[in-house]
């Protein structure tokens, strides 16, 4: 049973979307992912989880979890079902997300990143991924500068 998780940027076009569906279904369909981790920051997580949502109608089999890097407030509302990793309440409020990310990327075997520039969580994160060796699709214009990773030769 494989996993899949997302880092992007926090700005990213909903341009992406076909490109994303694409990818999530060659990674259901073909690749057997059967558990996508989600974070819950930024336009990038949001249209992740809003195809998720879609592809759960068609693909009943998959689990979809948002995890979160703090404690959710009353208010908050979350497309997907939640997750908090346990450890993470012993974490300082402003390293949450890093070691949130760290501990999705431990759980993947396949990376879906949209990353334009070399800098930033997303990038550090998608390069670290590359790094442990794992699968990683980036939905990013190939022309950008200073880009961190590509997709994948298999």
């Amino acid at each position: 049973m494989a996993a899949c998780t997302f880092f992007g940027h926090r700005d990213c076009p909903a341009s992406i979307r076909p490109a994303l569906r694409s990818v999530l279904l060659e990674l259901i369909e073909e690749k057997g992912v059967s558990t996508f981790y989600v974070g819950s920051q930024g336009a990038f997580d949001a249209l992740a989880a809003s195809v998720l949502q879609e592809l759960r109608a068609q693909y009943p089999h998959i689990r979809c979890r948002m995890v979160l890097a703090y404690f959710p407030r009353q208010q908050d509302a979350f497309p997907l079902e939640t997750l908090l990793p346990e450890g993470i309440e012993a974490v300082p409020r402003r390293f949450a997300i890093s070691w949130r990310n760290r501990w999705m990327l431990r759980q993947a075997d396949y990376v879906v990143t949209y990353v334009t520039h070399g800098w930033g969580g997303a990038a550090q994160f998608a390069a670290l991924a590359q790094r442990q060796g794992k699968f990683v699709y980036d939905l990013a214009p190939k022309s950008r500068a200073g880009g961190a990773c590509g997709f994948p030769a298999e």
